[in-house]
C-alpha cells in the first residue's frame, strides 16, 4: 500500500486538493475492477483539524495533522491563491516536515504554483522545476536558486515533481499514476477523466509578459521602443546605442533586468503579436508575418513552433474563431 499525503496549506485552492485524492481513489476502484488489490491510501494532512479556504467560504477537515503521520510515499503540495509571500509565511510550519519526510524517501509533488511553498522547502535549490507560466517571474525572482523551466507541463528531479499551470497539473497525476501503476491504468484513468496524456508543453497557452519588475530606466525604455516596433528589424548595437550604453554591458543589464537575452526577448514580443493577429484578425499567415517583421517564412513558422508548440497556421485553427467559421462554411 502506498500512503499518499495531500497536504492542506492556507490560501490552497480546493480544486487542487480534491482533484489528486480523486484521481488516486479512483485508481483503487480501478484495480479493483481489475480484481487487484486497492494500492493507495489516500489522506488530507494538515497543520491542524480544521482548515478554512477561498476566504471562509469552505472548511476542509483534514484526516490527519502532520505529527499524526507517520509514514508516507508521496506528499501532493496543491496550488496556492492570493498573495504569495503571505502564503510562504502562513504555511512554513509545513516545511521542516516536507524535508524530513523526503529524507526518509518519500517523493514530494507540487501542482501549478504550489511550487512556490515546495522551492520555500530547500529541495528545490540547484534543480529544475515548472509552475504556472504567469508567475514564472515572480518565481524567478523569488527563488533565483532554483532553475525554473519555461513552458514545461511537468519536471522530474529524482523523486521532486513539478506541474505547469492550472489544468496541466492533471499530466503530473498522470505521470505518477503510471509510475505507481502501470500504463494500462493511466490511459484508463485519462480516458476516464478526459485528460490527454503524454501532453509535455504548456507553450500554447503562454502569454509572453516582459518582466518589468526592476529600476533599470534605459532597460525599460528599450522594452517600451521593441513592443511599439514589433514591424521593425532592430539590431542589439541600435538598441544599445538608443540608451548610449555599450554593448556588453547592454546586453548584460538587459539579461539582469528581464531574465531574457535581448534576442530572446524581441523574439518573444514579435511572437506574441503574431499571436494575436492569429487569434483576432483574419490576415494570413504571410500578413501576420511581415507585420512583425520577418520575411522568411520557413525562419518564421520554426521560431513560431519552438515558443508556442504549434505552427502558425495549427496556432489560428486552434484559438481563432473567425477561422473555424470559415472552414465550416467551407464544409
Amino acid at each position: 500500500m502506498k500512503n499518499i499525503a495531500i497536504i492542506v496549506p492556507e490560501t490552497s485552492i480546493m480544486q487542487a486538493i480534491a482533484d489528486p485524492r480523486y484521481m488516486f481513489t479512483a485508481a483503487n476502484e480501478f484495480l479493483k475492477s481489475e480484481g487487484k488489490r486497492p494500492l493507495f491510501n489516500v489522506e488530507l494532512v494538515g497543520l491542524k483539524k480544521q482548515v478554512t479556504l477561498m476566504n471562509d467560504r469552505v472548511t476542509v477537515h483534514p484526516d490527519k495533522t502532520i505529527d499524526e503521520v507517520k509514514e508516507v510515499d508521496l506528499i501532493f503540495i496543491p496550488a496556492i491563491s492570493g498573495d504569495l509571500h503571505v502564503a510562504i509565511e502562513k504555511n512554513k510550519e509545513f516545511y521542516p516536515w516536507i524535508v524530513s519526510q523526503h529524507e526518509k524517501g518519500a517523493e514530494v509533488a507540487s501542482l501549478c504554483i504550489g511550487a512556490f511553498l515546495l522551492a520555500a522547502t530547500g529541495l528545490l535549490d540547484g534543480k529544475k522545476c515548472s509552475t504556472h507560466w504567469l508567475s514564472a517571474n515572480d518565481f524567478r525572482d523569488m527563488f533565483p536558486q532554483v532553475e525554473l523551466i519555461d513552458g514545461s507541463i511537468i519536471s522530474d528531479e529524482n523523486g521532486i515533481y513539478s506541474s505547469g499551470g492550472a489544468n496541466s497539473y492533471w499530466s503530473l497525476l498522470l505521470y505518477l499514476l503510471e509510475k505507481y501503476t502501470s500504463r494500462e491504468t493511466a490511459i484508463l484513468a485519462s480516458k476516464f477523466f478526459a485528460v490527454d496524456i503524454d501532453r509535455d508543453s504548456q507553450n500554447k497557452y503562454m502569454m509572453f509578459k516582459g518582466q518589468r519588475n526592476h529600476k533599470d530606466d534605459a532597460i525599460k525604455k528599450v522594452q517600451d521602443y521593441i513592443e511599439a516596433n514589433i514591424e521593425e528589424k532592430m539590431t542589439i548595437d541600435e538598441l544599445a546605442a538608443m540608451v548610449a550604453v555599450g554593448r556588453r554591458s547592454f546586453e548584460r543589464r538587459f539579461k539582469d533586468a528581464t531574465n531574457n537575452t535581448l534576442i530572446e526577448y524581441i523574439q518573444r514580443v514579435k511572437i506574441e503579436a503574431a499571436k494575436r493577429a492569429l487569434e483576432t484578425s483574419r490576415k494570413n499567415i504571410a500578413e501576420v508575418m511581415f507585420g512583425v517583421g520577418y520575411t522568411d517564412t520557413k525562419a518564421f513558422r520554426d521560431l513560431f513552433k519552438r515558443i508556442t508548440g504549434l505552427t502558425p497556421i495549427e496556432y489560428r485553427n486552434k484559438y481563432n474563431k473567425m477561422s473555424m467559421e470559415v472552414t465550416e462554411e467551407l464544409v
